[in-house]
C-alpha cells in the first residue's frame, strides 16, 4: 500500500512539474505574439514593449521555475 502512495506522489509531482512548464511555455508564447503585433502597430514604442516583454517573461521564468523545483522536492519527499 505505501509502495503505492510513493507511486502516486511520483505522478503526482510529474504532472505538477510538467503542468509548471507548459503553462510557462504559454504564457511566454502569448507575450511574444503580444509584443509582436504591438510593435507592428506601433513602431515608435518598441523599445518599451520589448522591454516590458521581456521582463513579463523572465518573471513567468521564474515561476515555472519554482514549480519545477516544488514538483521535484515532491517527488524526493518519499525517498
Amino acid at each position: 500500500m505505501l509502495s503505492l502512495i510513493l507511486a502516486s506522489a511520483g505522478i503526482g509531482a510529474g504532472i505538477a512539474a510538467g503542468g509548471s512548464v507548459l503553462g510557462a511555455g504559454l504564457g511566454i508564447g502569448l507575450i511574444g505574439s503580444a509584443a509582436g503585433e504591438s510593435i507592428a502597430r506601433q513602431p515608435e514604442a518598441s523599445d518599451t514593449i520589448r522591454g516590458n516583454a521581456l521582463l513579463l517573461a523572465a518573471l513567468i521564468e521564474g515561476v515555472a521555475f519554482f514549480g519545477v523545483v516544488v514538483g521535484l522536492l515532491l517527488s524526493f519527499q518519499g525517498s
